[in-house]
């Protein structure tokens, strides 16, 4: 999988590995047991979700796959005090622009220097979409709700360095979409 190899090169090597917006879990049992030494501590803000992500965990059968969280990305205090690094996969199109704002805030205050916020998921750049396929997902989202659609890296960059982390390293992936890595400062 293409996200792994990413994960695998910038993740740091040991620590916790905070994933917000979860989903139902398959990302966090796919990547926990194969990111060993690193702790994989999945959440979401949705009980249902976290019932599901419960299930997959014990399929998983990994003892680096903590029981998931209730954590809504915007929400000022958050259920972990610690992180080497933060993971959100295609959450940030999905929500409220406020989502991105409490991700990015939140994981300011969690990551030490050098800790990593990691993004994945379509992006505009310089206002425009990369494909043709991202705007047509961007007006499906936008006319499920106003508040959702495909964000514009720059914005979320500007966001980042508010928050205290670096420049952003953008790497392409399949089907259009980006792995964003961030480094706290």
């Amino acid at each position: 999988m293409p996200i792994l190899e990413i994960l695998s090169a910038v993740l740091p090597a040991d620590g916790r590995v905070l994933e917000v917006a979860s989903g139902t879990g398959e990302h966090a049992a796919y990547f926990a047991p194969r990111l060993v030494p690193r702790l994989w501590q999945p959440s979401d803000p949705d009980r249902e979700l976290r019932r599901s992500i419960a299930a997959h965990a014990r399929q998983a059968a990994c003892t680096n796959l903590e029981p998931p969280l209730a954590l809504d990305a915007r929400d000022a205090a958050w259920p972990v005090t610690e992180a080497a690094a933060v993971v959100c996969i295609n959450m940030i199109h999905i929500a409220p622009w406020a989502a991105a704002e409490g991700l990015v805030a939140g994981a300011g205050r969690l990551l030490a220097p050098g800790g990593v916020l990691y993004l994945y998921g379509p992006f505009r750049r310089d206002g425009r979409h990369t494909a043709p396929s991202n705007a047509a997902f961007d007006r499906s989202l936008r006319a499920q709700d106003p508040a959702w659609g495909v964000r514009d890296l720059g914005a979320v960059a500007a966001l980042a360095a508010a928050a205290g982390f670096g420049p952003a390293e953008a790497i392409e992936m399949p089907a259009n979409n980006l792995s964003v890595v961030f480094r706290r400062l």
